[in-house]
């Protein structure tokens, strides 16, 4: 059966937790070494990667390229604009003609419903590189992140501050899986949608920044304008008392951590004072990408997990 990944659910917590130590292993593997170099094993040797993007990318394009080469692999690299797709030409159809040149598809897109058609027509797996309801991949990297801090994810408290998007819904999906807490602080109208919040059994809602980020192990926003969105004036003014300071970090527990997935505004959702400071994560976080989905890929491919 094809293995696609297009939320944690789809592998689970076992699945999740096998990519976690194949990441870690293969991550400390590597040590210094160049980044180009592939891994003795190079266990994707001969497999080719396709890649589309119907939005912009710097960290999913980078990072799904080098893993894959440095897993022996290739890639092919698209913008959905490029391709018949982005003239008219049907998912289902582009799933098909894919499936016959590559191994698998990377697929960075705005509803989430062409990844599911896509699924459903490829006969090779089928990645989230992200959707406007979710970004698994991006959360794969914050549990390794997360995990290498010291932190242990079982009774973990993640505070989220800002707005409830893709990454919110992700952390949520991954808290039920993984049994860990989510308490989102959010304005009205920014909320997550109650069912992502009821089916995770893990996550709450509240109002208030300060009762979100007070005995936090981790503390978590993102960009409150998303790509595509316009510039909105009444969204940042809602927003604006979740900005993650200093102050809030201080009501988090002792040997706290920020993360944010990048792009980052400071000054907007986050001072630059907390996310260039030393409990931020945000570099080896970005990092991460390209060792989580190395591993991402191999579960993928029936490697691991």
């Amino acid at each position: 059966m094809t293995r696609h990944f297009l939320s944690l659910t789809d592998a689970g917590a076992d699945g999740i937790a096998a990519m976690l130590a194949d990441a870690h292993d293969r991550k400390a593997a590597r040590g210094g070494c160049p980044k180009g170099r592939v891994d003795a094993d190079a266990p994707l040797e001969g497999h080719v990667l396709a890649m589309v993007f119907e939005k912009s990318s710097t960290r999913t394009r980078f990072s799904f390229d080098g893993a894959m080469r440095q897993l022996g692999g290739d890639v092919i690299i698209s913008d959905g604009s490029q391709m018949q797709l982005g003239r008219g030409e049907s998912v289902a159809d582009t799933a098909r003609i894919l499936s016959g040149y590559c191994d698998a598809i990377m697929v960075r897109t705005d509803d989430h419903a062409k990844l599911d058609e896509m699924a459903a027509y490829a006969s090779v797996p089928v990645i989230n590189g992200l959707t406007d309801a979710s970004h698994p991949c991006q959360i794969m990297a914050d549990l390794l992140t997360i995990v290498e801090a010291g932190h242990a994810l079982p009774g973990l408290k993640v505070a989220w501050l800002g707005d409830g998007n893709n990454v919110l819904a992700s952390i949520v999906e991954a808290a039920g899986l993984l049994h860990f807490d989510v308490v989102a602080a959010c304005p009205q109208g920014f909320a997550p949608q109650e069912a992502i919040v009821a089916a995770s059994g893990r996550a709450r809602v509240v109002a208030d920044p300060r009762e979100a980020v007070e005995g936090a192990d981790i503390v978590v926003t993102d960009t409150w304008i998303s790509m595509g969105q316009a510039h909105a004036e009444a969204k940042l003014a809602a927003l604006t008392p979740y900005q993650v300071t200093a102050e809030l970090m201080a009501l988090a527990r002792p040997g706290a951590h920020f993360m944010h997935c990048l792009p980052a505004h400071r000054g907007e959702e986050v001072t630059a004072e907390v996310i260039d400071g030393p409990q931020s994560l945000i570099w080896p976080e970005a990092e991460n990408r390209l060792h989580a989905q190395k591993s991402v890929l191999r579960w993928c491919f029936g490697q691991i997990g």
